[in-house]
């Protein structure tokens, strides 16, 4: 091991950045270390050094013992390499030994499964929670996998998803997280989203809960495309808000979730009120847009209250007791109305 490997693998160790095998292998050393009663840490401020090792080394062989037994055991006279690689030689030949073993040829195979690719995989019936390295949250459904990069590392956060699975992507502007599906791509910067695409289906979906994300079809996919630079074939969405691609028309449909949630709480309570504040309120609450004919609406009035119902019931309600009714329009909501009916309320 040369100078430049030691002070390497210090400092990896000391920023908890080596690998299991590494770790293990300083420990080790310092083990030895203890038994020879040498002195081999890097000339540059050893005391501190060996004593972040030690702290180190108490904190996961004792973790609940506090670290502020540490005493600094080194003396500070300066470190000659001499007497270093003389003192790793004669004490640390495990060392050498172990070190080349970790740099043994690995078949690629093994090494794509350790090093490169993730697998989680739910074969229960309830769905399975787990975290990724970047901190997002993953919840898996049953019948499901996600396949990751052990670190995420990269520009990009890739993950490979069949089946279905709610993700709430720690935000990270400079590292966008992409869903890859065999019908989508889901582009997010961070923020909750469901994606929904199971190997026996051929269409998939994606929905909103909060934030924006960006959808294109997995064909042709511009990996570089975002929520705030879009694919010119992608789609946008917002909260409530899904897409539904069809892989027999290969093509990406918006539209409102079956079932939109409150997303900015509103008084829904209203006593001979103008239509227009009700649905105003509505649009506020669900973040929503609902397009009415202004003009036929502009004098008519309404007492109602909404308590829970789902957005759509609500509707339907308003509706009746204006004699009107509702239709979708991609995520838009379209009242029609021929005006007020002589009467208010409900």
């Amino acid at each position: 091991m040369t100078e430049p490997e030691f002070h390497n693998l210090l400092h990896r160790y000391l920023a908890g950045q080596c690998t299991p095998e590494e770790q293990a292998l300083v420990e080790h050393w310092y083990d030895r270390l203890e038994e020879a009663d040498g002195q081999i840490l890097p000339a540059h401020k050893p005391a501190e050094v060996e004593q972040a090792i030690w702290a180190r080394l108490m904190q996961h062989r004792h973790p609940t013992e506090p670290a502020a037994r540490v005493v600094a055991m080194w003396p500070s006279t300066p470190w000659r390499w001499a007497a270093v690689l003389a003192l790793l030689a004669v004490s640390l030949g495990l060392l050498v030994l172990a070190t080349s073993r970790l740099r043994a040829p690995v078949p690629p195979n093994q090494v794509a499964a350790a090093t490169t690719w993730q697998l989680r995989t739910n074969s229960t019936r309830q769905i399975l929670n787990f975290r990724l390295p970047d901190s997002s949250r993953i919840s898996l459904h049953p019948g499901s996998s996600l396949r990751y990069r052990t670190a995420l590392t990269g520009p990009r956060r890739e993950v490979h998803l069949e089946g279905e699975a709610f993700f709430q992507v720690s935000k990270n502007p400079q590292r966008p997280f992409l869903v890859f599906t065999k019908q989508v791509v889901t582009t997010v910067l961070g923020t909750s989203f469901r994606v929904k695409a199971y190997a026996a289906d051929k269409d998939a979906s994606v929905a909103v809960r909060e934030g924006k994300v960006a959808v294109q079809a997995r064909q042709g996919a511009q990996l570089d495309a975002s929520p705030a630079r879009p694919a010119a074939r992608g789609v946008v969405l917002l909260p409530n808000q899904q897409v539904v691609y069809s892989a027999a028309h290969q093509r990406l449909k918006k539209e409102l979730v079956d079932r939109p949630v409150v997303l900015a709480p509103q008084p829904l309570e209203f006593e001979a009120r103008p239509v227009a504040d009700v649905l105003g309120a509505l649009e506020k609450a669900y973040g929503v847009e609902i397009k009415y004919d202004t003009a036929k609406l502009a004098d008519c009035t309404v007492s109602i209250t909404f308590y829970d119902e789902p957005l759509f019931e609500k509707l339907g309600l308003l509706c009746k007791s204006l004699g009107a009714y509702y239709t979708l329009s991609d995520a838009t909501i379209l009242l029609h109305s021929n005006g007020c009916q002589g009467q208010s309320g409900t």
